[in-house]
């Protein structure tokens, strides 16, 4: 009976694979086996029996293990015993040397290997998207906004540019942690690697070597947790930005602003009761989960404080973080990408809107201009605010209030005024900026095309 919404109505099927159970099991059987065959390659256990174990482990169950642990009631001695009733007699070397976290915590390093791949590939398939949106758009001039209040005009094309930057960063972020990510370790009970002997540390870094990973530099009888809450607070920026182009896509899609609008099947359905509803409830889905994986942090960063040499606090924590904030963070990436891909845009609403004050939002331009010709900077933007509050006030077209001002009239001609009040002509370098982050990201988005 499925229970968490995962089971039944959030995340991928590659990323639920990840942290599946029987993946989890396998990548722990993979651990178990490696460590046999760099224990060999050092003369710890006979060379027959590690090609043994190789050959059979794989028909260890994780069936098998459960019932073993029913029994028990250890995760990580069920498996042990399950791979090594399939090994024969080569199964009594087993686990040799080894806590079960060694064990655990390498398995961990495998699955987190998979999800970075994943998350990598989809980071990267959202800026392709946020890339060409924002070259299409480069020169779609719209009211730029602060405070929730109208001002000088932008292009939609650089708030996408913007948010291509911020996934970009994302993607520089998770190549610089992979490193210290993708580890394992095998130190035993509690770091000194006593069982191992002297040849413990090239053990370790043979056995890593075989499951594609890292050794630990030192540890006690858990890899150090400040690893796994770099990982949780970076799915926590990339959900946060992706709450933030939620929003943005929400706010815009608001009846009287009009300028966004998610796409909308034919036969899709607004509301149970109001019938004419078109609701963001994509983006709203995106900014929702994004809670969820942010909720991940505290517990991941209190993981990294335990009792001496570890406690078991961590434990049961991890087996509901990793699979819960790595599969929401790689649903919602999908989500997104998908939104930004139907996204529409409407261009006659995006006009009106940029051009609702009637010139006053362009203010700055003015005073910029007058500031240029002759007058104080200061006194320029005092009589600005003043003629803007005046046009506000009785409705009127600022270009119109301000050839009224004589200090005004001493500078600029009427035309001149309605030319500095144009919102195509004030828009700065945005198209640039554009064109110049296309050029820079476009190799990093793996896609020519959006240069």
């Amino acid at each position: 009976m499925a229970i968490h919404p995962i089971d039944y109505r959030y995340g991928t099927p590659e990323m639920r694979s990840v942290w599946s159970e029987e993946n989890r099991f396998r990548a722990v059987v993979a651990a178990e086996v490696a460590l046999a065959r760099a224990e060999a390659a050092y003369g710890m256990i006979p060379d027959e029996d590690a090609r043994t174990i190789a050959a059979c482990a794989e028909n260890a169950s994780l069936a098998r293990a459960k019932e073993i642990e029913e029994e028990i009631n250890h995760d990580m001695m069920a498996i042990v015993r399950s791979v090594t009733e399939v090994c024969g007699d080569a199964g009594r070397w087993i686990h040799y040397g080894a806590t079960s976290n060694d064990i655990l915590d390498t398995a961990t390093g495998l699955q987190l290997r998979d999800a970075l791949a994943l998350i990598e590939q989809k980071l990267a398939n959202l800026l392709r998207v946020l890339l060409w949106r924002a070259g299409e758009n480069k020169t779609l001039v719209c009211a730029g906004r602060t405070h929730g209040q109208i001002g000088v005009p932008t292009t939609y094309g650089l708030r996408f540019a913007i948010w291509a930057s911020e996934v970009a960063r994302h993607i520089e972020r998770l190549r610089e942690m992979r490193p210290r990510l993708l580890v394992g370790q095998l130190t035993g009970a509690v770091g000194t690697q006593a069982a191992l002997g002297e040849k413990a540390p090239e053990i370790q870094r043979a056995m890593m070597e075989f499951l594609g990973l890292s050794a630990v530099d030192v540890s006690n009888q858990i890899i150090s947790r400040d690893r796994y809450a770099e990982y949780f607070m970076f799915l926590a920026n990339v959900a946060t930005t992706l709450d933030k182009i939620g929003l943005e896509i929400r706010l815009m899609q608001r009846s009287e602003i009009g300028e966004l609008e998610e796409a909308f099947g034919s036969k899709q359905v607004g509301s149970s009761t109001m019938p004419h509803k078109r609701n963001p409830i994509k983006s709203e889905q995106v900014c929702g989960l994004a809670r969820i994986v942010r909720s991940a942090v505290e517990p991941a960063l209190q993981n990294n404080v335990l009792w001496d040499e570890r406690d078991l606090t961590n434990s049961s924590t991890e087996r509901v973080l990793f699979p819960e904030a790595s599969i929401l963070l790689d649903h919602i990436l999908v989500v997104m990408t998908r939104v930004l891909e139907g996204l529409r845009i409407n261009q006659e609403n995006i006009r009106r809107n940029l051009m609702l004050l009637r010139g006053i939002n362009l203010a700055e331009s003015v005073m910029i201009e007058l500031t240029k010709r002759g007058m104080e900077r200061q006194e320029a933007h005092e009589l600005m605010r003043e003629a803007s509050m005046q046009a506000l006030a009785e409705g009127r077209n600022l270009a119109d209030v301000l050839a009224e001002r004589p200090a005004v009239a001493a500078y600029c001609s009427h035309r001149e005024l309605l030319e500095l009040l144009d919102p195509d002509a004030y828009i700065g370098t945005a198209v640039r900026q554009v064109e110049m982050l296309r050029e820079k990201l476009a190799p990093l988005a793996g896609d020519e095309t959006v240069r």
